[in-house]
């Protein structure tokens, strides 16, 4: 059985931002059936934190690609 390879710092950032991604989402989708108008309000917040955890996902992931990108050019 292979050994459970530790996480670097670039993969750690990009499995947080994702896991937060999710937990608005579901946020929002439990948010949305309820449609009282108190709670449109909330709909915008939740929109804004998808937006900007978003926005975190997709810059951990560029920059574990660019890690991966150096990383492949050092070993050539």
């Amino acid at each position: 059985m292979e050994p459970i390879r530790q996480l670097n710092r670039g993969e750690q950032e990009v499995t947080t931002a994702a896991s937060r991604l999710v937990e608005l989402v579901e946020e929002a989708l439990a948010v949305v059936p309820q449609r009282l108008s108190r709670e449109m309000d909330s709909l915008d917040a939740v929109a804004d934190r998808i937006e900007r955890a978003s926005r975190d996902l997709s810059v951990a992931l560029r920059e574990l690609a660019r890690e991966g990108r150096i990383a492949r050019e050092a070993s050539e």
